[in-house]
């Protein structure tokens, strides 16, 4: 089932819970309502009895009696006047029972003529002969009140009648002299307000179903409504929405999907090349209608079951399933790439596309989406640096440049998992010619590539976020050996190299000095080394935090110095202790006369400032006899020892070219 069907399936489900969940509330407050019709039925009913008791006491019964008192009986007389009055009543069948009590309960007057004490009267209705004189009812109109019940008229051959206990007032004083006891016809009364319940029900009926079809609509408007909201909101988190193509997150569920499936097939990455000049020259919005031709065009170019993704930037996605020759796939990436090339006018302006295309094949380089990625991605970071802008990734010759965000990734997850590794160079007094220092050196162990130096994965790292906690793991471990080698004996110092953004990170210095502290390394062993070419334009944090270092204790050299833009005014502010001189001009300072002028110029600057001079990139004994001569103080390189893991360079210490003693002037 398609995503869309699976959607409109649930959509109606929830309709229909929503409807039915709607539909109780419905029925129950029209059971309610219903309910009490019927009792206010039977409430109006009771109050028209009521009313008809209130009237016969008072136009029949109170003037028959002209005040007389039950008490002492009825005369034939009065009994006379009260038959006449009520005579027509009970005639037209508006009173099917008329009875006088006096306080005790006897039968004073009835309109049938039963009359007696206190007793049954076998015309009564069932179970309702006698109406004791110490019951609720008899008593509460004894005392002036009014007892009206609806009661089964079996014994009177009718259906329920309404049975009203009401006090007699037969004279102006109010004083009540017995109490009369009606039963009215209820049948009349319950059709006149079953036909008046009747119709509010169907009124009620239908107002409540109106009600429910308004909610209906409410809900199925809703659901629709919340339906479209919920499928636009999914597209719109799997969907570039400059090019409406699918995003990384889709790319990556469909490549997994075709991983999870089994077939072969091929993840090609597509990277424009000379994007950000397209961006610069002519505008944004010139670059968008560039991205979203080139989306058309891959989609059009590709066969009918690929995919298409922009997966950010200037970068695209193909995934070709069914394909497990590397050829199939280089065949159809070639006509994506020339139907890339052809010309294409943006804002008026004639641009050919050129674009870098890496191929990853599934299962073949890899099992898995971010392996099968990472190896597309090597591929075209090859291409960009090839003659041909299509390659097949080989796992032989295909290396991630050192930008590539595959490397960024991988050289992120080798300092998570222990891969990097410090080795150590010596740096030699020249004076005496023994190790006075050494000089820690990032290497990362690749699982394929094997040992890498730092210049073919720094740059990653430096661009991926995570250079504060690459240097401290630095500091940590060159401390931690630093320590060691102690312990054994040897006197080292240990620089490290730090970045100008570690310089200028809050509590940079403080850090320092706490992992200093708890490798138990005094200040004066650690220096920090940093490269003259990335000085920034404003120093006052990187000069601030050197001083801070200085401070504590820790040495300062200024690395690579000459091949940078450091001025005098630098030198003078920064809280330097050293400086470095660039292996550009090392090299040569035997041979060429301009690079050892300028090496001896540097010496004396440097000098002239109070600072020490370290040489890098010694190779040979006459660059090592030609820098003591000038007075240079220490130096490093391959001549002395290559780098290495500190227990082998106690042994590569030993072994350093004795340099001749000699007095300088």
């Amino acid at each position: 089932m398609s995503r869309t069907a699976r959607t409109r399936a649930g959509g109606a489900r929830l309709f229909a819970a929503y409807a039915a969940a709607s539909l109780v509330p419905v029925v129950v407050l029209g059971a309610v309502l219903a309910a009490a019709i019927r009792q206010d039925a039977v409430d109006r009913a009771l109050e028209y009895g009521r009313a008809q008791a209130a009237v016969v006491e008072e136009m029949a019964i109170g003037p028959a009696l002209r005040g007389q008192d039950l008490g002492t009986g009825l005369t034939q007389a009065e009994r006379e006047r009260l038959s006449a009055a009520t005579d027509l009543a009970v005639f037209r069948g508006s009173i099917l029972r008329l009875r006088l009590r006096d306080f005790s309960g006897a039968v004073l007057f009835a309109d049938d003529g039963a009359v007696g004490p206190v007793g049954v009267l076998p015309d009564y209705p069932a179970g309702e002969d006698v109406v004791p004189s110490t019951g609720p009812g008899f008593t509460l109109a004894a005392g002036g009140g009014t007892d009206v019940a609806l009661l089964d008229g079996d014994g009177l051959a009718v259906g329920r009648v309404i049975r009203v206990l009401q006090p007699i007032v037969a004279d102006t004083s109010g004083r009540s002299i017995g109490v009369l006891e009606l039963l009215l016809p209820y049948d009349a009364v319950a059709a006149e307000v079953e036909a008046a319940t009747t119709r509010t029900y169907w009124r009620l009926g239908a107002g409540l179903g109106v009600l429910y079809v308004v909610i209906g609509a409410i809900s199925w408007s809703t659901t629709r409504r919340l339906r479209r909201q919920a499928a636009q909101a999914e597209h719109d988190a799997l969907h570039d929405p400059l090019t409406g193509l699918p995003n990384r997150e889709l790319f990556a569920r469909r490549v997994e999907a075709e991983l999870v499936r089994g077939t072969p097939g091929a993840v090609v990455l597509v990277d424009l090349d000379r994007f950000k000049e397209v961006n610069d020259t002519l505008g944004h919005h010139a670059g968008d209608q560039l991205l979203r031709e080139v989306g058309a065009r891959l989609s059009a170019t590709v066969r009918s079951g690929d995919t298409v993704a922009r997966l950010g930037g200037d970068e695209f996605g193909l995934l070709l399933p069914g394909l497990d020759d590397p050829a199939d796939a280089r065949e159809i990436v070639e006509r994506v790439s020339d139907a890339l090339a052809a010309e294409t006018v943006v804002d008026g302006v004639p641009l050919a596309v050129e674009a870098s295309c890496g191929i990853a094949m599934h299962p073949a380089d890899a099992a898995d989406v971010e392996t099968l990625m990472t190896c597309a991605d090597a591929a075209m970071y090859q291409g960009k640096r090839g003659a041909s802008g299509v390659v097949v990734f080989d796992r032989r010759s295909t290396v991630p440049s050192a930008h590539s965000p595959a490397l960024q990734l991988e050289a992120r997850r080798a300092l998570e998992d222990g891969d990097l590794r410090l080795h150590y160079q010596p740096q030699v007094d020249l004076a005496t010619g023994r190790t006075v220092g050494v000089e820690a050196l990032l290497r990362w162990q690749h699982p394929q590539r094997g040992l890498l130096g730092p210049g073919e994965f720094l740059p990653a790292l430096e661009q991926s976020g995570v250079m504060g906690a690459l240097t401290e793991w630095v500091l940590r471990r060159a401390l931690a050996d630093c320590a060691a080698w102690t312990a054994a004996g040897e006197d080292w110092t240990v620089s490290v190299n730090v970045s100008v953004r570690n310089l200028e990170a809050p509590g940079f210095a403080a850090t320092v000095a706490r992992l200093a502290a708890a490798a138990g390394v005094p200040p004066a062993r650690l220096h920090l080394e940093v490269t003259e070419t990335a000085l920034p334009a404003d120093l006052a944090a990187a000069s601030a935090c050197l001083a801070e270092l200085a401070a504590h204790g820790f040495g300062a050299a200024l690395d690579d110095f000459g091949v940078g833009f450091a001025s005098l005014s630098h030198l003078r502010s920064l809280a330097l202790t050293e400086v470095k001189v660039d292996r550009a001009f090392v090299t040569g300072v035997d041979t060429h006369a301009e690079d050892a002028a300028v090496v001896r110029s540097l010496v004396e600057l440097a000098h002239g400032l109070g600072l020490s001079v370290c040489a890098e990139g010694v190779e040979t004994p006459e660059v090592a006899d030609w820098l003591r001569s000038v007075g240079c103080d220490r130096a490093q390189g391959w001549h002395f020892s290559r780098p290495l893991p500190w227990p082998e360079l106690t042994r590569a210490a030993a072994l350093v070219p004795a340099l001749p003693v000699e007095v300088l002037p």
